[in-house]
């Protein structure tokens, strides 16, 4: 994806830290009561499904952040930017 923000409603989200010596994912849950609204790097967007947003996040992380709106609401905002 190119370079460039997008604002979006973010709310309760995954961080996965990593992988223990199984490969297991080492996740923490963070759960919020309302969503808030980000400005999210196009860049750090990795994956989009019905309801998280992946994004890498620093020292190797990842976030799996949960969105409000539709999957293709947030397809049309983003399309101008896959290519």
């Amino acid at each position: 994806m190119n370079d460039g923000f997008i604002k979006l409603k973010l709310g309760s989200h995954i961080i996965v830290h990593g992988f223990d010596e199984s490969n297991k994912e080492i996740a923490e849950d963070v759960i919020v009561n309302e969503y808030s609204e980000k400005w999210v790097a196009i860049n750090r967007i990795k994956s989009i499904g019905e309801k998280f947003v992946l994004t890498d996040y620093i020292d190797g992380r990842w976030i799996y952040w949960e969105y409000e709106g539709s999957f293709q609401s947030l397809e049309k905002r983003l399309g101008k930017y896959v290519g």
